[in-house]
């Protein structure tokens, strides 16, 4: 066999599912929607419609969230499919690697990876920020050198590095641990976000809606280019769903438990988000948004200093569970290389005392701590849109494949509208991964060919594929 032939070998699900068994099926529906909204309703709801509206949709970024949402509850049903047919760690890489082969599912998962570390760094560098501002409204300073990493002048993010260790330290006490705390701040953050929907809806001024998608905005097909950049680039908000996929191997009852814990997920992000925009962009002109705190800075505009407090406070437990829930889905798909021997083998172990991937745990903390302690992210940021395009593509147009594959036969969740709708979010896909901004586009690239690289210099090597 040809290592180009071997790099196109199929995955066995049951290799998958008994390399598995050995992780703890403790997580229901309630726990999956904790996982998903905690991940989805983070650094994106306080940031993405202010800066959204700002530069590229104006009022009408409430319809960018709408489109994006319903891309991807089609998305996401493709998601519940595999994972309820695979109920298997890896997500897109494990999928992948059963419908198209190794090669297809590791430049997947290498895609996933870039993804998720960079959102844990991302969001912990945000967190950081809505930290240092709640500080000062108290009179408490502290040395810019400690809140910059030394490309922007300074020496360390520390309390970017801070927040994600004392995740990591919630995190190595079990699932059963990490979930309630999950679960509890998920709560407190909608609660905080109702709040603000219902009582800013008072100070609401019909006139900042006119006019609702601005001229300065219109180009391309129908002028609809600025509504479908920000699309594009909200993608990133809805990245939850995806990380309920990375848990399937720890789910009860996973054939019916994942599709209702990842549509959940997406119906209550998509009601928060498309609310939240609508108030937000109706208390202040949209000119004025282009900030890195909008709900405060609106709130402060109207003269609720005090609330916009409260919104700082459930700014910073919205990103605390978004970083919790992307680094327990990072290490989930660092376990998976090693599993398979893509990556070094240690990383595949689960620890017999507290069933989970200590190694994976520990590599993925160390990996996102140096990126957000020590690398800026404003370019790198826009990547995350990338790689979780590429896997929605792949996975909207393997349910196509899925279907047809006699020995993946199963009784769970099956995508409505078949063939129509996998086909459709597959071509919305990679129309959205046209409208990002070509740097983003180049870098991808680059990362990709490192993936090629790795791939056929030890991945193929070590795989126990081979």
């Amino acid at each position: 066999m040809s290592i180009f032939a071997r790099a196109f070998k199929r995955e066995s699900v049951h290799n998958y599912i008994q390399a598995d068994s050995h992780m703890s099926r403790e997580l229901s529906t309630k726990d999956l929607i904790g996982l998903g909204v905690g991940t989805v309703i983070g650094t994106g709801i306080f940031i993405l419609p202010g800066h959204e509206a700002a530069q590229n949709a104006g009022p009408a970024v409430s319809i960018a969230f709408l489109i994006a949402a319903i891309y991807s509850g089609l998305s996401g049903m493709a998601f519940a499919e595999f994972s309820s047919a695979m109920p298997v760690a890896g997500s897109a890489y494990s999928y992948g690697s059963v419908i198209y082969g190794e090669i297809i599912g590791w430049l997947l998962g290498w895609s996933l990876i870039l993804e998720y570390f960079l959102a844990v760094s991302a969001i912990a560098t945000g967190f950081s920020a809505y930290l240092n501002n709640l500080l000062l409204t108290f009179g408490i300073h502290i040395p810019k050198s400690l809140l910059s990493c030394p490309l922007e002048g300074g020496f360390i993010n520390l309390f970017a590095i801070l927040i994600i260790l004392i995740v990591t330290m919630i995190l190595s006490r079990g699932l059963n641990a990490s979930k309630k705390i999950e679960n509890g701040a998920v709560i407190l953050k909608v609660t905080i976000l109702a709040l603000f929907i219902i009582g800013g809806s008072f100070f609401i001024k019909h006139a900042n809606y006119v006019p609702f998608y601005p001229k300065e905005f219109h180009s391309g097909p129908l002028g609809l280019n600025g509504i479908m950049a920000a699309t594009a680039s909200i993608i990133f908000a809805f990245l939850g769903f995806d990380t309920i996929a990375a848990h399937a191997a720890e789910v009860k009852k996973p054939q019916k438990t994942m599709a209702r814990g990842i549509m959940g997920t997406v119906i209550i992000s998509a009601l928060l988000y498309v609310l939240f925009s609508v108030v937000l962009t109706g208390i202040v002109n949209y000119k004025k948004l282009g900030v890195d705190d909008p709900a405060a800075f609106a709130l402060q505009a109207i003269h609720q200093t005090q609330f916009a407090v409260v919104i700082t406070v459930g700014a910073l437990v919205g990103m605390f569970t978004a970083i919790l829930a992307l680094v327990h889905a990072s290490s989930r798909l660092t376990y998976s290389f090693g599993r398979d021997g893509l990556l070094p083998k240690s990383l595949g172990r689960i620890s017999s005392g507290s069933r989970l991937p200590v190694n994976a745990l520990i590599l993925a903390v160390i990996v996102e701590s140096i990126i957000a302690g020590l690398i800026p992210l404003n370019t790198l940021a826009s990547l995350i849109n990338a790689g979780t395009l590429l896997a929605f593509t792949f996975i909207n147009f393997g349910i196509l494949i899925l279907r047809r594959r006699k020995d993946l036969t199963h009784d769970g969740f099956k995508v409505p509208g078949y063939p129509f709708i996998p086909f459709i979010a597959g071509v919305i896909s990679l129309y959205l991964i046209t409208k990002l901004p070509l740097e983003t586009l180049q870098l991808f690239s680059i990362w990709v060919i490192l993936g090629i690289i790795w791939y056929f210099a030890y991945g193929v090597r070590h795989s126990k594929l081979s």
